[in-house]
């Protein structure tokens, strides 16, 4: 089980450490924005008051609806697959930008913006793809590098390996 960890966690180290801090620093941006611009209007924010007297809430409308317009399996659940997506770009987007679990957060981002770029954006045209893009790239590339010698998965496989 612990190989496993460590083959998950173990970040590739680039040749020279500039280029690992070139990556970090695309990673923490690109993950900020990810979790404070574009998951936490889904995350934090559709919360509506459904009984004040019994303190029950329920997602707000807008984002279910939209996942449910895009047919299938997403409109047999669309309140788990919101949520689901909202948890990868929230969630997903803190992990990666401080690069932990980097080649988890990665991999649910990258689902997360296919079906974003397939099912939401495919007809707006290239600008419409752009943001949805960038993210599944930024996401690939951390999910075959992980978080590089900057991010708190670095720190973690070197404390595992020097365990061994």
């Amino acid at each position: 089980m612990k190989n496993y960890l460590t083959l998950l966690i173990q970040p590739i180290f680039q040749k020279h450490w500039i280029a690992d801090l070139v990556f970090a620093l695309m990673r923490f941006t690109c993950g900020l924005l990810l979790a404070i611009d574009f998951g936490a209007s889904k995350f934090g924010m559709p919360w509506t008051p459904k009984d004040k007297n019994l303190g029950l809430f329920e997602v707000a409308a807008w984002f279910p609806e939209d996942i449910a317009e895009y047919g299938g399996i997403f409109a047999m659940a669309p309140v788990l697959f919101a949520w689901l997506g909202a948890f990868s770009e929230a969630v997903g987007g803190l992990l990666l930008a401080i690069g932990l679990k980097t080649r988890v957060a990665s991999f649910l981002i990258m689902c997360t913006m296919l079906v974003a770029i397939f099912f939401q954006k495919w007809g707006q045209g290239t600008w419409g793809l752009l943001p949805a893009m960038g993210f599944l790239w930024i996401s690939i590339y951390n999910l075959y590098l992980g978080s590089g010698r900057f991010g708190i998965d670095a720190l973690l496989a070197k404390r595992l390996s020097t365990k061994k």
